[in-house]
């Protein structure tokens, strides 16, 4: 059986005027912001126009842990949202940008796939409506204006082994994490250690993701921490005067971009936190929209519950205001074979005993999200190979986990493969079902939240930190910053922080290497394991293989 590649899928797409597509939504031609015919920015004010309007019911999407087989969380994001309009109800998806780092490494892109894609998928993967571009300028000229200040006489005080401040590109490149800045001379500044992180790793992505509107943006920007003086006394963005310049370049950024799915219905993508080393959300600006427009929104966090699922409601709903009606955790049979222990060559022949040893992965994720208040469906995301004996093997365990899994095939047939789950997720949505609460409350210290998250979602026995480490957390209590979540960047691969430890391990610790304070985003980051916020390459990266054919059309992206 031969299938059309997703690239091949997108290039056929009956794509309408992105006009048509926010008229579904009710939102007027003159409140979008054009970019090309299939794609727009919808503005500030009919965004503000909104406010006091009902919500409609937000259903996330997430994941057991990612392995090589793969899992199609984003693919099921967009069927659900298809398979809710096919059956009638007025739906809209919000997921995120992507980022050219994985883009060009090894991960590929962030549009879906199959017949449950979000278009113009090219572009969407490429370089879109230029927000990552403005987030990394943004996040630079501070950077710039730091050493600025600095080389002008350092009226702050700033003292230049204490710039917390690194500098960003949107690219994975290992040879940027650790660098001396500024040798060659008197004219060039003063030398000192310093490195790049990846933008979705930025501050001012967290910021940019978790803002209201303008004002909001702007007051976040500001309240960056950039560096110390010699008596530990912060540096705000602030006091250098770079959060109105800032807010200048990311303007147009903030507003959401509406696309279109093959089917076209309306998709807001915006922002692009990874889960792993940030919050790994959609932006609030996008859902807080959606849910003003539509009746059910499906949303998507970043790579498995452990992580995205996570940080989707202790950070994203404690901060934005909203929960979830209910949650739908997507697996694959082959990635449950992987947990279970099966070879990547060997995922194609029937294993129903290694799909077994592996559900507990998934187990730990129902127990997880259910742990939040909120009802869960599994979506098992059909490969071809998959025998019916392995999916009855996943739906009876689910059943002893006290939920419902719910074969998908929307990469094959689109909104028609995911008819069931839209019916079985809207009405647990309409029943009122959930009691959400987060994992933990603010007021509680900073040490115990990490514990809760290492104990409760990673079933860790300890969190391993030094004095120095346990130190900075109370300072940072002291100085009025106890009451912020915590944001773990962790492994994806696994519940502990080694990649390699695969199913629902126990009895493990998690070492915390370092802590930083985001004040602008209002949380704290928890760098764990090796754990790194600048990517690199793989040996072999996808970068090798995309090119232009004769055609002018973009090759090996997907």
């Amino acid at each position: 059986m031969s299938f059309k590649s997703d690239i091949e899928i997108a290039r056929e797409a009956n794509k309408k005027p992105i006009q048509e597509i926010g008229a579904k939504l009710g939102i007027p031609s003159e409140s979008l912001l054009p970019y090309g015919h299939d794609k727009a920015k919808v503005g500030q004010d009919f965004i503000e126009s909104l406010k006091g309007r009902e919500d409609g019911k937000l259903i996330l999407v997430t994941a057991i842990n990612p392995t090589p087989a793969g899992e199609g969380k984003t693919t099921t994001t967009v069927g659900l949202g298809d398979g809710l309009n096919r059956i009638g109800k007025k739906a809209a998806i919000c997921i995120r940008e992507a980022s050219l780092g994985p883009c060009f490494g090894m991960k590929g892109g962030a549009a879906g796939g199959g017949y449950a894609q979000v278009v113009p998928m090219e572009e969407m993967n490429l370089h879109f409506t230029g927000d990552f571009h403005a987030i990394t300028s943004a996040h630079n000229l501070l950077s710039a204006l730091i050493d600025n200040h600095i080389y002008w006489g350092n009226e702050l005080g700033i003292d230049e082994r204490r710039v917390t401040w690194r500098r960003v590109v949107d690219m994975n490149d290992r040879a940027l994490r650790d660098m001396v800045t500024s040798l060659g001379g008197v004219a060039n500044g003063f030398p000192r250690q310093t490195g790049f992180d990846i933008t979705v790793a930025s501050e001012v992505m967290a910021c940019l993701c978790l803002a209201n509107d303008l004002a909001d943006l702007q007051k976040r920007l500001g309240d960056i921490i950039v560096a110390y003086t010699r008596t530990r006394e912060p540096i705000y963005a602030r006091d250098l005067k770079a959060d109105g310049a800032m807010t200048v370049l990311l303007k147009d950024a903030m507003q959401p971009n509406l696309v279109q799915t093959l089917e076209n219905n309306p998709a807001f993508v915006h922002g692009g936190p990874f889960a792993n080393i940030a919050h790994g959300c959609n932006s609030v600006i996008a859902t807080k929209t959606a849910l003003k427009l539509a009746d059910y929104v499906v949303t998507e966090a970043g790579f498995g519950a452990d992580l995205g699922a996570e940080k989707f409601m202790n950070i994203k709903c404690r901060k934005a205001g909203i929960a979830p009606a209910v949650v739908v955790i997507v697996a694959t049979i082959r990635a449950l074979k992987m947990n279970g222990g099966v070879g990547r060559k060997d995922l194609g022949a029937e294993n129903v005993e290694a799909v077994q040893h592996g559900c507990p992965n998934l187990g730990r994720h129902i127990a997880n999200v259910k742990s939040f208040g909120v009802p869960v469906v599994v979506a098992i995301n059909h490969f071809v190979s998959d025998t019916e004996a392995e999916v009855e093997a996943v739906k009876a365990f689910v059943e002893t986990q006290g939920a419902e899994a719910i074969l998908c095939r929307h990469w094959e047939l689109g909104s028609e493969g995911t008819e069931a789950l839209a019916t079985r997720v809207a009405e647990i949505a309409d029943s009122g079902a959930a009691q959400f609460a987060p994992l933990y409350d603010d007021e509680m210290p900073l040490f115990e939240k990490i514990e809760t998250i290492a104990k409760r979602i990673y079933h860790a026995n300890e969190v391993l930190a030094d004095k120095k480490i346990r130190d900075q957390l109370r300072q940072w209590e002291e100085q009025g910053y106890g009451h912020l979540p915590v944001c773990m960047a962790k492994t994806q691969y696994s519940f502990s922080t080694d990649p390699n430890l695969r199913g629902a391990p126990t009895g493990h610790g998690v070492p915390v290497r370092e802590v930083r304070l985001s004040a602008g985003a209002g949380f704290i980051v928890v760098i764990c394991g090796e754990i790194m916020t600048m990517p690199g390459l793989p040996r072999a990266p996808a970068a090798e293989t995309i090119l232009l054919n004769a055609a002018g059309e973009v090759e090996g992206l997907f």
